[in-house]
């Protein structure tokens, strides 16, 4: 079985990971001793995970490796806080999730569209493919629901529930990390198995 290193400690990524990419052995690069940061200079979700990936797989020496850049873009605020989703404000989760709202005031909800957005690339540190996953929605206009983390509280889909409303099996079949991983599993199948 093929190996795919993941540039993720995150459980939850790398377990999405490996029910979805069955056909290969998806190992966390800090199994192998590897914790390299890299800067997220790019200035579009593509750009910075085909970084990751090409940056972590030339470390490896030409080993496959996955990575991903995400975040929220925010239609009426021309796409903010998009690639620096993660950088633009230094408080809690729920402080930023709360500035955002603060930003919207008075906003009707037709005009306040978000976007969450997964870029996922795959590299051998020469030759990389890069898959996007995209789930719409509004943002709402309180903090709603216990579960998730992040934007989940705000991120108000069609149906008038938060992501941080719907439970964790529910979220994980919308995700756009899911979509982006199917994406890179038929980019993959395509390809080589």
């Amino acid at each position: 079985m093929e190996e795919i290193i993941i540039a993720s400690g995150n459980k939850g990524k790398i377990e999405e990971a490996k029910e979805i990419l069955v056909n290969f052995k998806i190992i966390p690069m800090n199994e192998l001793g590897i914790n390299i940061e890299v800067e997220e200079d790019k200035n579009t979700f593509k750009g910075n995970a085909i970084k990751k990936a090409e940056t972590i797989a030339k470390e490896l020496n030409g080993k496959m490796c996955i990575a991903d850049d995400s975040g929220i873009e925010i239609e009426c605020l021309d796409g903010f806080p998009g690639v620096f989703t993660k950088r633009w404000h230094k408080g809690t989760d729920r402080e930023r999730n709360l500035a955002i709202i603060d930003k919207l005031k008075g906003i009707p909800k037709e005009k306040r569209k978000i976007k969450f957005v997964t870029a996922i690339a795959l590299s051998d540190g020469n030759n990389s493919i890069c898959v996007e996953g995209i789930i719409n929605g509004y943002v709402s206009e309180t903090v709603r629901g216990e579960n998730g983390f992040g934007f989940d509280e705000i991120f108000e889909l069609e149906n008038g529930k938060t992501l941080a409303e719907l439970t964790k099996k529910e979220k994980n079949e919308i995700s756009a990390r899911k979509i982006a991983l199917e994406k890179l599993k038929q980019e993959l199948t395509g390809k080589c198995c």
